[in-house]
C-alpha cells in the first residue's frame, strides 16, 4: 500500500510524541495513559481497553480479547514495552484481527530506543494466505 492512511499516520504520530517525551523503560500502562492523553489532544477518536468478542467458526466465544485501544471505531492498537518486537507479538495482533474481523491493526512498541511500529491489514493477510495456498496446490510434489 503506497498511500498513507491518515488515521494510522495520526496514531503513529501520537505514539512518536509519547516516546519522544518518555523514552523507553516504563511499563506498558504508563505508555497507555500517555498515549490516551496524546490522542485526546490530537482529536483522535478512541476507546481504551475495549472488550472485543472473539469468533470461532462464526459463533462468539464467551471469552473476549481486551484491546489496548480501538481508534476510529475500526483500528485495533496494541501496545508493548519490550526491547524488540518478535514473531509472538506479530502473531498475536494478526490473530486478534482474524478473531474480531477488524481489518487494520497497529502494533506499537515503546521499549526500544526509538518507537517501533507495524501496521497490519487483515484483507492483505488473507490475500497472502490465499496466494500461498494456491502456490502449494500448483507446485509439484517431491517423490
Amino acid at each position: 500500500m503506497s498511500e498513507r492512511d491518515p488515521r494510522t499516520y495520526a496514531i503513529i504520530g501520537a505514539a512518536m510524541a509519547v516516546h519522544q517525551e518518555l523514552g523507553r523503560g516504563f511499563l506498558e500502562a504508563v505508555y497507555q495513559e500517555a498515549l490516551m492523553r496524546e490522542m485526546s489532544a490530537a482529536n483522535i477518536p478512541f476507546l481504551r481497553e475495549v472488550d472485543l468478542p472473539i469468533f470461532y467458526k462464526g459463533s462468539p466465544l464467551t471469552v473476549h480479547y481486551r484491546a489496548d485501544f480501538v481508534c476510529y471505531s475500526s483500528i485495533i492498537v496494541e501496545l508493548k514495552a519490550l526491547s524488540c518486537l518478535g514473531g509472538v507479538e506479530r502473531s498475536q495482533i494478526i490473530n486478534y484481527l482474524k478473531a474480531t474481523n477488524y481489518d487494520v491493526g497497529l502494533l506499537l512498541n515503546f521499549g526500544a530506543d526509538s518507537l517501533e511500529y507495524e501496521r497490519f491489514s487483515l484483507s492483505f493477510i488473507r490475500a497472502a494466505e490465499v496466494a500461498r495456498k494456491s502456490r502449494r496446490r500448483l507446485s509439484p510434489t517431491n517423490n
